[in-house]
């Protein structure tokens, strides 16, 4: 049985950790707010983006090299976004799950995967799974902004364009809500958009100058912007599965801290006793 100095040591030490996880709480709440605000600002841009596309892509006629379909598919790029740091729950290892299924299902019928690893956890997964499969890391985003999608989305459509893979998918986890972020997955390249089911993208589209002149601004544009979603959904998501677990170790200190209160009430109860008896005994003696 633990010593009464034993279990007060204890206690002071999940006292200390119970402080860092409700503070580290605090911060992952309000950066979630933030992150928040901005995947729901993002998603209707996303989705107006893409149905301007859909519209001037079924123009007679009109045609972009991302755009293309190859017939043989024999190399294929994976785009896996987690997060840098860990404390969030299992939201990085679901990322990494479902990316490692849908890699090994792919890879028997291709003569090639590649990964760019997004996040210094992906980094270090698929460093120790598929260490010689890795094309590029990206790390140290600390606040998503527009230029990190560009930079990502410049350098996969580079080696679709030069023929050196002939299809990218991207991987990261959507942000749902607070309790639930998803892992999803999406062609990247060859970018082939899905009307959406709103009103407005039913409606004409009055395209000028022509549609080969917009598809050349609009398509790198769109892969930008899918990549920029993919960041701040994976962003938002990391903030709230953080907040989450933080919320849970709270609690479990608050337990663990009234289990070893109890605990240390009795054993300081138990001495107590025995130094009574001892008392009593020695005076009996006498």
């Amino acid at each position: 049985m633990p010593s009464l100095k034993d279990i007060r040591r204890r206690i002071t030490s999940v006292k200390k950790t119970q402080q860092i996880t409700r503070a580290m709480r605090m911060v992952a709440a309000a950066k979630l707010r933030r992150a928040q605000e901005a995947i729901e600002s993002a998603r209707p841009y996303a989705n107006r983006m893409r149905d301007t596309l859909v519209e001037v892509a079924a123009s007679q006629g009109s045609e972009h090299p991302l755009l293309a379909v190859r017939e043989s598919v024999r190399n294929v790029d994976y785009i896996v976004i987690t997060s840098d740091r860990g404390l969030c729950g299992a939201f990085n290892a679901a990322v990494l799950k479902r990316s490692e299924g849908e890699i090994a299902q792919r890879q028997s019928g291709v003569d090639r995967v590649a990964i760019v690893a997004v996040g210094r956890k992906s980094s270090e997964f698929f460093a120790r799974r598929r260490g010689g499969q890795i094309v590029a890391r990206v790390s140290g985003i600390a606040r998503v902004d527009i230029g990190h999608a560009r930079d990502i989305a410049a350098a996969a459509s580079e080696r679709f364009l030069s023929g050196e893979t002939d299809e990218v998918v991207l991987v990261h986890s959507e942000f749902v809500s607070t309790m639930t972020q998803r892992p999803r997955v999406v062609r990247l390249l060859p970018l082939a958009p899905e009307p959406s089911e709103s009103p407005e993208a039913k409606a004409p589209f009055t395209i000028e100058p022509d549609a080969e002149s917009l598809l050349r601004l609009l398509v790198p544009k769109a892969i930008e912007i899918e990549v920029f979603r993919a960041l701040l959904d994976n962003q938002a998501g990391e903030h709230a599965a953080r907040m989450t677990a933080m919320e849970s170790a709270t609690r479990n200190t608050e337990e663990m801290i009234s289990r070893l209160t109890l605990q240390y009430n009795r054993a300081r109860q138990a001495a107590i006793t025995k130094e009574l008896v001892e008392i009593v005994s020695g005076a009996e003696a006498l």
